[in-house]
């Protein structure tokens, strides 16, 4: 199994000058969707910006700031300032065992997949995981009275609530996606 079978190529991407803000709103929006922003200057993947780096860097109001300085530096702070530089990256032609054998050794989440320097997607430790699932399923390994859910086997870590009948219901946002540049 390869890279590009099981990549996200439904991606949000921003930009290396873009705010803290416009990445806190993303992020905000998807809650249970995604953890990793690529950065990008044109074309040219240059980092990657996760949850928890904006986490980390965001000024917490607790510390006595003023809400006009609050505002500002999350305006007016780039997400170059932020990101993960030159991350790590797969191509979609590599197999899916050369993937998870990167996140695993350099203990990291996500790896932007490229292909002749443009950026074609995203695998994730999420990915990883959902496929896992749905091999361990396949073989039928799953315990008696285990949820697996559909497509999306992951639906009770993502914030499924169970309704009357023992099925699931999933919270869905809808986000304005920039496409990649072209």
């Amino acid at each position: 199994m390869l890279v590009r079978d099981i990549m996200t190529t439904d991606l949000t991407t921003l930009r290396e000058d873009d705010a803290l803000l416009d990445a806190t709103l993303i992020f905000a929006f998807a809650r249970s969707n995604f953890r990793h922003i690529p950065i990008m200057n044109g074309k040219q993947l240059v980092g990657v910006v996760t949850e928890r780096d904006l986490k980390h860097y965001t000024p917490s109001i607790l510390s006595g700031i003023s809400s006009d300085e609050y505002n500002r530096l999350m305006e007016s702070t780039p997400l170059s300032k932020i990101m993960t530089r030159d991350p790590t990256t797969i191509e979609p032609g590599k197999t899916v065992y050369e993937a998870a054998q990167l996140l695993y050794d350099r203990r990291i989440g996500c790896l932007p997949v490229v292909e002749d320097g443009e950026l074609k997607g995203i695998i994730t430790t999420t990915d990883m995981l959902n496929l896992l699932l749905q091999m361990l399923k396949e073989k039928g390994l799953v315990p008696p009275g285990q949820a697996t859910g559909g497509d999306r086997t992951l639906e009770c870590a993502l914030g499924a609530q169970p309704l009357g009948d023992d099925s699931r219901q999933l919270s869905s946002f809808t986000l304005s996606r920039r496409p990649l540049p072209r």
